[in-house]
């Protein structure tokens, strides 16, 4: 999920949350901190989503090493000769 989607279900679960919470008790201020308790539920799922997307492709890319290549960050690939690379 893109982070402009993203955006738009906040907003839309938000006001939604703010709406019902509002009809439902006749109270601004129950409204406002459910509406407060919303953002902070979405925003955690958020990050720990991104999370695990991080994780998920770190866990994909490390599963089919060879573990006899060396592997530098900037993606180049040295044979393992027993000798660090020369750069």
């Amino acid at each position: 999920m893109s982070f402009p989607q993203f955006l738009v279900g906040m907003t839309a679960a938000t006001f939604v949350v703010a709406l019902s919470t509002f009809l439902a008790t006749g109270s601004i201020w129950k409204a406002l901190g459910w509406t407060v308790l919303t953002l902070i539920v979405l925003q955690v799922g958020y990050f720990l989503s991104v999370v695990r997307l991080i994780y998920r492709a770190e866990r994909k890319n490390t599963g089919d090493r060879d573990p006899r290549v060396l592997d530098r960050r900037d993606g180049m690939r040295f044979r393992d000769s027993g000798r660090p690379p020369q750069i």
